[in-house]
């Protein structure tokens, strides 16, 4: 299953076909914004195996710089993308598709190729992929979350960026006693 009303906030089950659905449309993507895209990286609880999550593909874009983000605006509106103009994510320019426009079957986030926000998300990403007491605790959170506020998602992120922001803090840490 791929794909979620606005605003519902249901964790799922992972399905091993939420791999594949990123490379597909990653190619998609990358046929679209060409060299625009220095980078396109499936990220969020879909792209870490065996991790139960929203039934909706985070793809993380790097452009470079960010400014590009507007150049990115009419291939994506191409793909059926739409400017989620009120997100509210800094840093961030989102974009969602979806079956119709009450339901979302994919973001794209829009970021600096290389800046905070790409580096974070990635290493929050490879940190769950690696450890499994941190996958535990992370769905916890994001369960809590959404019965918390199982409708609604600018309070669902709100909750479960509190623990997000917590261990990206850690990542930073380590990286920064490793150099």
């Amino acid at each position: 299953m791929l794909g979620l009303a606005h605003g519902e906030n249901l964790i799922v089950d992972y399905d091993s076909s939420w791999p594949a659905e990123f490379d597909a449309e990653r190619a998609r993507l990358h046929k679209a914004l060409g060299e625009l895209a220095r980078g396109i990286e499936h990220y969020g609880s879909t792209s870490v195996p065996d991790m139960p999550a929203k039934p909706i593909i985070d793809i993380l874009i790097g452009v470079e710089p960010l400014g590009a983000w507007q150049v990115c605006r009419r291939p994506l509106e191409t793909l059926g993308y739409d400017y989620a103009e009120t997100a509210g994510v800094p840093g961030h320019f989102i974009f969602g598709r979806g079956h119709d426009k009450t339901q979302r079957t994919h973001l794209v986030h829009i970021v600096a190729y290389l800046g905070d926000s790409w580096v974070s998300n990635l290493a929050f990403r490879d940190a769950l992929r690696r450890d499994a007491d941190l996958r535990t605790r992370y769905l916890s959170a994001k369960r809590t979350a959404a019965r918390s506020a199982p409708h609604g998602r600018a309070e669902y992120n709100a909750l479960k960026n509190r623990f997000i922001a917590d261990i990206k803090a850690s990542l930073a840490g380590q990286q920064g006693a490793r150099q």
